[in-house]
C-alpha cells in the first residue's frame, strides 16, 4: 500500500516533463533551456536511478529510468541546437 505513494509521486514528477519534451520536439528549439541544467537534471536522475536499483525500488526505478530518457530527448535537442549556435 505505501508503495502507491511511490508510483503517484514518479508518475507526477515524470509527466512534468512531457511539455517540454513535446514542446522541443515540435518546434526543435530549446533557447530558454539552459544545457548545464539539463546535464546536472540528468546525472541527478541517474543517480536516484541506481539508488533506486540498489534499494530494489520499482517506483523510484520507473520513474527515473522514464524520466531520464525524457530529460535526455531535450538535452540531445539542446547540445545539436548549442552545436548549431545556440545560446548554451
Amino acid at each position: 500500500m505505501i508503495e502507491i505513494f511511490g508510483y503517484i509521486a514518479g508518475a507526477l514528477v515524470t509527466v512534468v516533463l512531457l511539455p517540454q519534451v513535446i514542446k522541443a520536439i515540435k518546434s526543435k528549439s530549446t533557447e530558454g533551456i539552459s544545457l548545464y541544467m539539463y546535464i546536472v537534471y540528468v546525472l541527478g536522475i541517474a543517480i536516484w536511478d541506481v539508488y533506486g536499483i540498489l534499494l530494489k525500488d520499482l517506483p523510484l526505478i520507473l520513474a527515473n529510468s522514464i524520466a531520464i530518457v525524457l530529460a535526455l530527448a531535450v538535452l540531445i535537442i539542446k547540445a545539436v541546437n548549442v552545436k548549431r549556435g545556440e545560446k548554451p
